[in-house]
């Protein structure tokens, strides 16, 4: 019998920068590939930013990549007005009855323009870039949440990141049916507030404001950068910085968050993509 294809589309928002995320995002993808034996998993690539590249809604999961530089530098942006339009064109699709869902994944720079575009919260700078792998807590939306149920609180992520979503907009989150799942360290001694780090946006969108695709390979790779490590030596000291390296490849850290948060996203939603199939 011909195995069912399912199609994902992969929005790079990297603009020819380098970076470890693709590979991330790749090495995930050929994971659940081998994994899937009933189902044909296919992929493609669109460069979005640099190219213009935007697929269109025919695709069955959709997985928006990080990228560098400012989530508010570029509005109106012809790359973005194409990327906003493809993104509520998904959840105008999703909204109606009978259809065939389509599943979103958005991961750090696609996050912040996401809750921009939605008005979800207020995205402004950092006062310092946050660079390594911190611990991340789980709100009470995430308890139950299938991408982050089995890790633990807190779970550690990459972060990387100059600009932050903060300040919840718990009218908008209401309105439109969205449930914070985590947020950034809790520091109750330091007067900051702290970011929203996983949104469950609809039945079919998530997205998180770390880095679930980073891997051990990748973040040494960062790690050694000369201006990444003087960046976090900096910011956190020495110590703080070899205790990163030490842990890099501990089974319960980054490890744990790459295998559970995407690849229980990709079988959920090739769950029910399958189900559609038989339903229709």
């Amino acid at each position: 019998m011909e195995k069912q294809q399912i199609r994902v589309a992969i929005l790079d928002l990297y603009n020819n920068e380098p970076n470890e995320g693709m590979r991330g995002i790749y090495s995930i993808l050929d994971r659940q590939a081998q994994e899937q034996t009933e189902i044909e998993l296919t992929w493609s690539r669109f460069d979005v930013r640099s190219k213009g590249e935007v697929p269109d809604t025919s695709y069955d999961i959709y997985v928006s990549s990080g990228g560098p530089g400012s989530p508010l530098e570029e509005p109106g942006a012809q790359w973005e007005i194409d990327y906003f339009k493809l993104m509520d064109e998904l959840l105008e699709n999703n909204r109606q009855e009978g259809s065939d869902k389509k599943y979103i994944f958005l991961i750090c720079h696609s996050f912040q323009l996401m809750c921009r575009h939605l008005g979800l919260g207020e995205l402004k700078k950092r006062k310092s870039t946050a660079f390594g792998i911190f611990p991340t807590h789980r709100m009470e939306g995430g308890i139950d949440e299938p991408c982050f149920r089995n890790l633990p609180d807190p779970f550690y992520a990459v972060d990387s990141r100059d600009w932050q979503v903060i300040q919840p907009n718990h009218d908008e989150l209401q309105k439109f049916g969205a449930e914070i799942l985590a947020i950034e360290k809790d520091r109750p001694h330091v007067p900051l507030e702290r970011a929203m780090m996983g949104i469950r946006f609809t039945n079919e969108m998530i997205g998180t404001q770390f880095h679930p695709e980073a891997d051990p390979v990748g973040m040494l790779h960062y790690l050694m950068r000369e201006e990444k490590s003087k960046q976090i030596i900096e910011i956190h000291g020495q110590e703080k910085f070899d205790d990163m390296v030490l842990h890099l490849n501990d089974d319960d850290k980054i490890k744990l968050t790459q295998n559970t948060v995407i690849p229980t996203f990709l079988r959920n939603a090739i769950s029910e993509i399958r189900k559609q199939t038989v339903n229709s």
